[in-house]
């Protein structure tokens, strides 16, 4: 929808095709740059079909296209729900239940209750942002939304942040503001990613996030409502809601909250924002779009090579059958599994070059995950890697002390999102 307005405004007669689940989403595009929508309806999906089936797709949208630039079906007027603006939530309301009830009514929640904002609690979150109110922190260029610091406080305040949390929430928003995120992309596509956030740095500990026990779940303020604003910020201001710009098949849990910070006091390893460049004694945060994490053990052995082996298999397991392109793989390394490698010697670095070298699958193993008609003579031995360089991989200190776990937290859809790490300014 986005190309062929920009083709139209180019004085280029363009006609979006779209299927029938993704109407929503390219009124809602259409509706950003104030056009009709000018759109070819047909049927979904467009995988799973032969030959024949998809010409005669092809030939439908055609005929719909010319009757669109012809005149005789003028671009549709659109129906999709209502913009969400956060700032009107900002009224007084005397009945706390009841300003529930209409944030729930408005469609300003992600499902679970709200903390109504009023102005008397947004100041302070005002002030801890030390910005105007108005100052724009970042810009989404598809869909032509500015998110200003009353906006992004606002919708802060309703996850259940305190007003210190504002310089991290800020930081947030700014790195998925970076074109290398992709936050139009990550945050519209079936794929169904959430954005994970990793905190590193002093203010960890200033302002209370979890590191240890249960370090990608529930029980800490900080790490869950950070995590949260996240998601209210892509829903109540960039409209990433289910079903319009959100276009998510299933999602996942993290799509609620992903937020852990990283271990740093109970490990020798260089911390994540380090290795990208933060100063050493500066807090900041890194952003990847993920998929759902999936949990390994190995408790069997004190071999590095050993361990790292149960990791790749999952990434393999991921690169078979979920995606096989390369991307921003994250490996979360507990302290039990933590202390085997590091009594070997074993760094971040060599924990990223042993899974570049092995995290590794042929085009013939497709055949036994159900996706042989991919493969031929031609491809079947093909190469394909989970990481395009040993750099892609971010390597996280997370996770309580007891048990041989670890995650492997997939890339939402290979190297189309970076990851993306900004300083924490004003701590």
């Amino acid at each position: 929808m986005h190309d062929a307005i920009q083709l139209t405004e180019r004085g280029v007669p363009a006609v979006a095709v779209v299927t029938e689940p993704f109407v929503p989403t390219a009124e809602a595009v259409a509706d950003a740059y104030g056009q009709p929508p000018a759109l070819a309806i047909v049927e979904h999906p467009i995988s799973h079909n032969d030959a024949a089936r998809l010409r005669a797709k092809a030939e439908a949208a055609v005929r719909q296209a010319v009757l669109v630039w012809s005149g005789a079906r003028p671009p549709a007027t659109s129906s999709r729900r209502g913009g969400l603006d956060a700032e009107a939530a900002g009224g007084r309301a005397e009945d706390a239940w009841a300003a529930i009830e209409t944030a729930f009514a408005q469609g300003w929640t992600d499902g679970l209750p709200v903390v109504p904002p009023t102005p008397e609690r947004l100041r302070p979150f005002l002030d801890a942002a030390g910005l105007a109110p108005d100052a724009v922190v970042a810009e989404e260029p598809v869909r032509r939304r500015r998110l200003t610091v009353a906006k992004i406080a606002v919708n802060a305040l309703m996850a259940g942040c305190r007003p210190e949390y504002m310089p991290v929430v800020l930081a947030v928003v700014r790195a998925m503001a970076d074109p290398a995120f992709n936050l139009h992309g990550s945050s519209a596509s079936t794929g169904g990613s959430a954005v994970l956030v990793v905190v590193n740095g002093p203010v960890r500990r200033q302002l209370g996030f979890n590191a240890t026990h249960n370090a990608m779940a529930n029980g800490f303020r900080a790490n869950a409502t950070v995590g949260r604003a996240v998601r209210l910020i892509i829903a109540n201001l960039l409209g990433g809601v289910p079903g319009v710009w959100d276009r998510s098949t299933l999602g996942h849990p993290g799509k609620f909250t992903f937020c852990l910070a990283e271990d740093e006091e109970d490990s020798s390893w260089l911390p994540l924002a380090t290795e990208r460049g933060v100063p050493p004694g500066r807090s900041a945060v890194t952003v990847v779009a993920v998929e759902s994490p999936h949990q390994i053990m190995n408790e069997w052995t004190t071999d590095p090579a050993e361990i790292l082996d149960t990791f790749v298999a999952a990434i393999r397991a991921n690169m078979l059958t979920y995606s096989v392109w390369p991307g921003p793989y994250v490996l979360v390394v507990p302290k039990q599994l933590r202390d085997v490698l590091q009594a070997a010697g074993w760094q971040k670095a060599d924990i990223r070059r042993y899974v570049y070298e092995h995290a590794v699958v042929r085009r013939e193993e497709w055949r036994a995950v159900g996706k042989g008609r991919l493969v031929s003579d031609a491809n079947r031995d093909r190469i394909y890697r989970a990481l395009k360089a040993p750099e892609d991989l971010l390597v996280v200190a997370a996770g309580g002390p007891a048990g041989g776990f670890g995650a492997v937290i997939p890339p939402w859809f290979g190297d189309k999102s970076q990851a993306v790490t900004r300083i924490v300014e004003g701590v």
